[in-house]
């Protein structure tokens, strides 16, 4: 195999967290008497961290103060309501499984606070990653290439590849200097991958494994 290492996102790549991640944030601008939002709305807000997230779907109708109450509401309710409708996309597992296999080490980072990640990865990947990275003090968060930097120096590899679904993903791959690998069936679509600088590009899990095993 071309790469001895795959380095993946997790939200929208491995995982299908959009319901969670659209209830919290409802819950949180309900809690404030705030419009809350779609969900397709929500699946464009996601990829730079939940800070991040909850400042774009508080958008104007609040302040500083307003979004940092809104994101103490989030991360209560999510942090008890984070695998209610999450699960693996469909293939997911039997990937990682046959990576592993193959002798292929398995990392995760994502901008997800580290806590979540570390509970999502040890409830559905268990025993099927060798790194898991979240947003930690004093590690810049993608697309800085440092959590990718981090992850290559935690497994040890020598050609790594990055996969993900957003342009936080292409930019991450592009500062990493890594290949990266893109799928639009996650947060974003083909035409944002691309507009982002996106080249290597699948629609389906099945596609994905094809590259990573050619």
């Amino acid at each position: 195999m071309k790469y001895d290492s795959v380095i993946f996102d997790l939200d929208g790549t491995l995982l299908d967290t959009l319901g969670d991640l659209f209830g919290s944030t409802n819950f949180a601008l309900s809690q404030l008497g705030l419009p809350t939002r779609t969900q397709d709305e929500v699946r464009r807000f996601v990829g730079n961290g939940v800070a991040n997230l909850i400042r774009r779907a508080v958008g104007e109708n609040g302040d500083e103060n307003t979004v940092d109450r809104a994101l103490e509401i989030f991360r209560e309710h999510y942090a008890a309501h984070n695998c209610d409708v999450t699960c693996p996309y469909e293939g997911i597992i039997g990937l990682l499984s046959r990576l592993r296999e193959e002798g292929v080490t398995v990392g995760i980072v994502s901008n997800k606070i580290d806590w979540a990640v570390q509970e999502l990865v040890n409830k559905y990947f268990c025993g099927l990653c060798d790194c898991a990275i979240g947003e930690l003090s004093g590690v810049a968060r993608k697309p800085s290439p440092d959590m990718v930097n981090l992850a290559i120096e935690r497994l040890g590899c020598k050609s790594p590849v990055y996969v993900g679904d957003s342009e936080v993903d292409v930019a991450t791959a592009r500062n990493a200097k890594i290949d990266g690998i893109f799928v639009t069936y996650g947060f974003r679509t083909e035409e944002d991958l691309r507009l982002a600088g996106g080249e290597c590009i699948v629609h389906s899990v099945d596609e994905l494994s094809d590259r990573l095993m050619a």
